[in-house]
């Protein structure tokens, strides 16, 4: 048993089309997530700003903030379907080539012998 996997052309193109509909959703909460810096309504008293300094913490200006994860999950995504598109085509490109010229050395195959088998 091989230790490989063969992608079909129409898994690629499912898995590039996959990953252009989560960044969509990604992008729409990355819009989302740049709101949640704003806060409000939590009052003057100082406990009050500190809770609101801790939302505005959590949503932006740190690795682990909101913002900054998605924006981390959006490029890892974008890496993926880029692989996925660039890498997935050159794999299958290659696969061509072989399947051409393990054709060619088939005696049976009409690329072999440039004519058609007699069958």
């Amino acid at each position: 048993m091989s230790d490989f996997a063969r992608l079909e052309p129409h898994v690629v193109d499912e898995i590039v089309r996959v990953c252009e509909v989560m960044l969509r959703e990604f992008e729409d909460a990355q819009t989302t997530a740049a709101k949640l810096p704003d806060v409000r309504g939590f009052g003057d008293f100082a406990s009050a700003q500190q809770l609101a300094a801790g939302y505005r913490r959590k949503a932006s200006g740190t690795p682990e903030s909101a913002v900054e994860r998605i924006e981390q999950f959006i490029d890892a995504l974008t890496q993926l379907r880029d692989a996925f598109a660039t890498g997935g085509k050159a794999f299958l490109d290659t696969e061509s080539d072989w399947a051409r010229q393990l054709a060619a050395t088939d005696p049976d195959s009409e690329a072999g012998s440039g004519h058609q088998s007699a069958q």
